[in-house]
Formats: structure tokens, sequence, C-alpha cells
């Protein structure tokens, strides 16, 4: 009886093996770039991509996410009218508030960034997969998530070891890290990263119109060109570093191309499959078919067990952290908690050593509208007793009102200091906004205070401007000047392009106040105006003046135009009455009767 009773549970372990390697086989077909070998071993192909992005500077710092896949029979497009029901499958619907945020960044990128052409699909993906909409779109009417949805704590301890960066502003831990909000930022990429979506004024992880469109940027930069699937690649492990979690992504980002639609906020479905999941990665699903999970790819801390989505037995969550509700689902701890091995002796990496932040290179940066800046910001980041310390990621970003960016056109850029301790951020290019901006340096995974450079966009300049033509300008009073004014402004001879130009009709060459009399510009409604500003030069530093009205008064005029740079122009204008017409040589001498007196009487 035990022999048969012991062959009956070998052959249930057998049928169980079968179904978990079946389930994984269907889970990884469903992934892009995934082939079977002639033994039906699933592989990836030679030329995966690879991400060379540290984990604290992802988007989630490596963290945790769902990797249930979607289900094998794609949806259909559906009217966005009707019930639920009638709209095609569950999973391919998307909470409004959700969808719209995902919709409405994609708008902004577009005009933002038109090169990067970004679909909102892509963040729908990333979305379902970071946190499954929102929590099934559980936001209120402003997209705020309604609790947070908080990621474990990336303490080392299966996940990557991130030291915390905001004093638990956005996470609750003072201790380390924690990914945050609908598409799980992590607080030192936020930092940066983070955008205002829904017009509040504020830019919190937590609302999902501000993480969507802080998502979109994230994914855009470097020039990335997603309609490139191998920038595509690049983008996605930039945010979460794992072939997984790419295949998944990838595999949501074709289902929701297919089809999808709007149901309402708080009724979508949450998966049940984590990445960090103690399983052996066949995952547990809802029962729908294709719908397993993947194992993690990220590395585990050797020696240790595979950390459950809850805080270790050993490590309790900090004091007061909000977690993230777990829909349920069978329990994968074992029924008696691993032993935690001694923890290991830590040896302070570069960066646990930089005690603050020195300048290393220039203080003043100046550079005119569309020029690029001539010295570059440098930062050495040095220990308490002022030694340079190496191989320390420095982070710069620009900040403040102004369309100023790097080299590339992005606003942050990280930089590891060199031997000397030294990192130096690349070249800055001014736009075409003027006034100043200031760019902080901080050091990646570590919280010292920033350093601050101030730099300054002036206008563009020239210094000299000619007429196109040396027509005579005149007028009759009250007419109009028929021959357009038309000027060239240059700098050292080459053209001088987009230079703010100023004309003035003055009084006289040595009164340069205003005249209030003679000729006159007209402004949109048709008032006479005797100062024009605004106007500009073309590319070619040519500017064509607006018509030339005169009153009734006679004289001569003097139009004065300058420019930033010092280049002055002055022309002549004169306003006076049509001359009178010669005398016609061919109707002869006059026949006027004669008024000479008689001479006497006649003879």
């Amino acid at each position: 009886m035990a022999a048969h009773f012991d062959r009956r549970l070998r052959k249930a372990a057998v049928t169980t093996t079968v179904a978990a390697v079946a389930v994984a086989a269907l889970s990884a077909s469903q992934a892009p770039d995934v082939t079977a070998d002639g033994n039906g071993r699933q592989t990836t192909a030679d030329n995966a991509p690879t991400s060379d992005t540290p984990p604290e500077e992802s988007a989630t710092g490596n963290s945790r996410y769902y990797t249930d896949l979607p289900p094998l029979n794609s949806p259909s497009p559906a009217p966005t009218t009707g019930t639920p029901a009638s709209r095609g499958s569950s999973e391919a619907g998307i909470p409004a508030t959700v969808l719209d945020a995902y919709k409405k960044a994609e708008s902004e990128l577009r005009r933002a960034k038109p090169g990067c052409n970004l679909p909102w699909q892509l963040l729908a993906a990333i979305g379902k997969v970071e946190s499954g909409q929102a929590r099934g779109g559980r936001v209120d009417a402003d997209g705020t998530t309604i609790g947070r949805i908080i990621g474990p704590q990336l303490d080392g301890n299966g996940f990557a070891l991130i030291q915390d960066t905001d004093n638990g502003v956005y996470d609750g831990n003072s201790s380390y890290d924690n990914a945050v909000g609908p598409m799980q930022f992590i607080p030192s990429t936020w930092a940066w990263a983070g955008r205002d979506g829904n017009g509040d004024g504020k830019e919190d992880p937590n609302n999902v119109y501000d993480a969507a469109l802080a998502a979109g940027h994230y994914l855009c930069r470097y020039s990335w060109d997603l309609a490139d699937q191998a920038d595509l690649k690049r983008a996605i492990l930039s945010y979460n570093n794992s072939q997984d979690y790419l295949h998944t992504v990838l595999s949501w980002l074709e289902y929701y191309r297919k089809g999808t639609h709007e149901i309402p906020d708080g009724t979508g479905s949450l998966p049940v499959g984590r990445s960090d999941d103690a399983t052996t990665g066949t995952g547990t699903g809802t029962g729908s078919p294709g719908r397993g999970t993947g194992a993690s790819s990220r590395p585990q801390t050797p020696g240790t067990a595979t950390p459950s989505p809850g805080p270790s037995p050993s490590k309790p969550p900090a004091s007061g952290r909000p977690t993230d509700p777990d829909p349920g689902g069978p329990s994968t701890s074992p029924s008696t908690p691993p032993t935690d091995p001694a923890p290991p002796t830590e040896t302070p990496t570069p960066t646990d050593t930089v005690h603050h932040l020195e300048n290393a290179g220039a203080t003043e940066f100046s550079a005119i509208a569309g020029d690029t800046f001539a010295e570059k910001i440098s930062t050495r980041a040095e220990t308490k007793a002022g030694e340079a310390v190496g191989k320390v990621r420095v982070r710069f970003t620009v900040l403040g009102d102004t369309d100023a960016t790097f080299t590339g056109g992005e606003k942050v850029a990280a930089v590891t200091t060199d031997a000397s301790g030294v990192a130096v951020a690349p070249a800055l290019v001014a736009g075409e906004q003027t006034g100043g901006f200031t760019v902080r340096a901080t050091v990646i995974g570590r919280t010292v205070p920033g350093l601050d450079y101030k730099a300054t966009v002036t206008e563009r300049v020239a210094d000299a401007l000619t007429r196109t033509t040396e027509t005579e300008l005149t007028c009759t009073p009250g007419g109009e000047f028929a021959d357009p004014i038309e000027v060239k402004a240059t700098l050292k001879g080459a053209v001088a392009d987009q230079v703010a130009v100023t004309a003035t009709l003055i009084k006289s060459e040595d009164d340069p106040a205003e005249n209030d009399k003679g000729p006159y510009f007209k402004d949109a409604d048709g008032t006479a105006v005797r100062t024009l500003t605004g106007r500009k030069t073309d590319a070619k530093g040519l500017l064509e003046l607006p018509k030339l009205y005169a009153d009734d008064a006679e004289g001569t005029y003097i139009l004065r135009l300058t420019t930033p740079g010092g280049a002055a122009l002055d022309i002549t204008l004169k306003v006076a009455k049509a001359a009178d017409p010669a005398p016609d040589p061919s109707t002869g001498p006059s026949t006027a009767p004669s008024t000479e007196p008689s001479t006497g009487p006649e003879a």
C-alpha cells in the first residue's frame, strides 16, 4: 500500500512538472525574440539587447513587476460605447482616467519630441506590468492613486541596493529607496524625470498624468526613436533591466496595439504573478489561457532565498512605510521560514565616501542665444578630508525657465568621476530664450548637498546694419512711402540671424528721443506708432520693416535702427509737397495786351 501511494505521489509530481514546463513554454512563446530549439527548449536570440543603465538611474531601480502575459486570443477593435461586456476581452480594457493619461502623454511627446514616435500603447504596456494600470484604475478625479503604490525596499536583498535619496518623502522609507506610483519611479530618478502632466503645478509620482508624462520623457531621452525596434528595446530595458521584463512589455504592447477599449475607473483586473515570486517561474495566473509568469532575470544575492513579495520576516519594513496591497493568491512562502545567512561585511563603495562636491572649473557661464557655451561645467567629488573620489556618478540637471539643454537635447546628464574625482558635464547649448538658469550637480546614490552653477543666455547680436537698396525715401504730406525698407544685419562680416532690431523715428541725430510728428508706422489697430520692437532678422540676416506713413508736417526726418551688440543705422526720410509742373514750351509767347502807357496824341 505504501509503495502504491509512493508511486501515485511520483506520478503526481511528474504531472505537475510537465504542466509547469508547458505553462512556462507557452508564456515564453508569447514573448518577442524567443524561439525554440530542436528539442523544444526556449532560447533567446543571440543579439538580445542589453542595457548599461545602472539600477540607480533606471526608472524603477529594477524593482519587481507583474509577469502575467496577455491572453492568446488578441482583442479586436471595439466601439467606445456600450457595456464593458460587449467590448471584447476584459484584459483589453484600460481604466478611463489611466487611458486618458497615456494618450495625453503621447500627444505631448509628439509635440515636444516628434522624432521619438512614442505610442501610448507602450505606456499602457509598462503601466500594466508595473502596477496593473494603477491597480485597476483606483484613482481619483485628478488621476492620483487612492493609496500609494510602493514596491519593496531596494536593500540589496534580491533587488538592487539603493540607499535612501528622498528622506522618505515619496516612499516613507528613510533607509532605502522604493519604487513609487503607477509607473513605479524610484525617488532618485523622479527627482530629474518628474513632470507635471495635469497642470496643477506639482510633479507627483502618485498621479497617473504626471507619471505617464514622466515615463514618456524618460523613454524618449538620448534621442531614441521608438519606431526603431533596437531603440525601443533599449528604452524598455533602461526602464527595468531584465530580458523577461522586455519580453513581457513587448507582449502587452502588441496586444494593446491590436485593440483596446475604455472601462470605468476601479474596474480593471489586477495581475497576480510577480517577478520576485518564490516559485520556480510557472506563476499562479488567474486561470486564463497563456497567463503564466516568467522567472525574474535579476541576479539574486548568493546564498539567500528569493524574497517573497512582502518584506522578509527578519527585515521588517521601515516604520510607517505604506506597502503595495497584493491581490492575494496562493502563498509561495515555505511553511518554515528559511534562516537568513549571516550578513556579509560591507565594504564602502566610492559613493559611500563622498562628503561633498566642489567646483572644479569655471564659475561663470554665458552664451549668446543659439550658441554652445564655451566652458563646460566640471565638479569634483571629495571626502570629508578633501580627497578626490573617483568612480562616482554625478548627475547634472538643467533647472529653471529655460530651453537650454545639454548636447543631444536632454536636460539631464550622468557622468562618472575620473581618477582625480572630476566629472565634466556635456556641453551646454543655449536656446532662444534669454535669461538666467541653474545647473545642479548631485551625487547619484548618496544624499549630499547639491552644487549649483549659474548660467546666462544673452540676446543674439550684430555689429553692422546696412540697407539692401539705396532708393531715396520720400513722401508727400498725408501720404505713404512707396518703397519698403529692408536691412541686413551682420556680425564680423557673417550673417547675423534672429537678431532683434529696434526702429525709432527720432527727433534729430543729436536727440534720440522719439519724435512726435512726421513719418510713423501703424499698429494692428491702425494707430500711429513711432517705435517698433520685437522684430528679428531672418535666416539670411534680412529684415523688412512695415510700411511707413506721413502726417501733414513737412520736413526731413531720421529713422534710427539699433541691435544688441552695438549696430546702428540712420535712414533719412523726406516729407514734401510735390513740385509745381514746369511750363509747356509749345504754347508760345504770351498774347496778353500791353500795359505800356500811350506816348501822346496820334499825329
